[in-house]
């Protein structure tokens, strides 16, 4: 349940401004009622202001009344005006300075034990750009003579999770095609 803003202060205006029965006002600004029968007894919330919901729009006046008359219905928190703001979608991610230089070589093991990830799912995993992928494919890439395929998730590029999402959502869009997909690769250990 959506709570109203500063439920404290709306719960001291409420018990300041209207009948309310303290469970009433509790439900309202999800606190227990002893709770609000302590700020109206003035040991709990002194020298706080009082909130007016009315005015900012988080319940009508009518409700108020309404509730008022009986104390067994429960005042209803108003949809916000104002629509909440989107969350920002994930940048790219990060590689921390120390790891990047083995980026070419995690990109060169999902190309050979994965090939039927697409590039926007490698990039996902790894942080990296199509033209760099497409680099290390056709072995134009910069550092080409010296890129061994590594497992990323021992390289500590990406969570073990994360690479067998983006391998079964290939598998399920291998399938749907029609097409077989690829055997595991035989699991790979790094020498010490």
């Amino acid at each position: 349940m959506t709570l109203p803003l500063m439920p404290k202060a709306t719960a001291v205006w409420l018990i300041e401004k209207t009948a309310l029965t303290f469970t009433q006002i509790a439900d309202f600004c999800g606190m227990h009622p002893l709770e609000v029968q302590a700020i109206a007894d003035g040991e709990v919330a002194q020298g706080i202001n009082g909130y007016d919901p009315v005015a900012n729009k988080q319940v009508t006046a009518e409700d108020i009344a309404r509730c008022e008359a009986n104390p067994e219905l429960h005042l209803r928190l108003l949809p916000p005006a104002d629509p909440l703001p989107k969350s920002k979608s994930k940048g790219g991610r990060y590689t921390p300075v120390a790891k990047r230089n083995d980026r070419p070589d995690a990109i060169a093991f999902l190309l050979r034990s994965y090939p039927h990830l697409t590039d926007a799912q490698i990039i996902k995993l790894l942080g990296t750009t199509k033209d760099t992928i497409q680099k290390i494919r056709d072995r134009s890439h910069w550092n080409a003579t010296n890129i061994k395929p590594r497992d990323p998730v021992i390289l500590g590029l990406c969570k073990q999770s994360d690479l067998n999402d983006a391998v079964a959502a290939a598998n399920d869009r291998l399938a749907k095609e029609g097409i077989t997909p690829p055997p595991p690769p035989p699991p790979m250990t790094e020498a010490a």
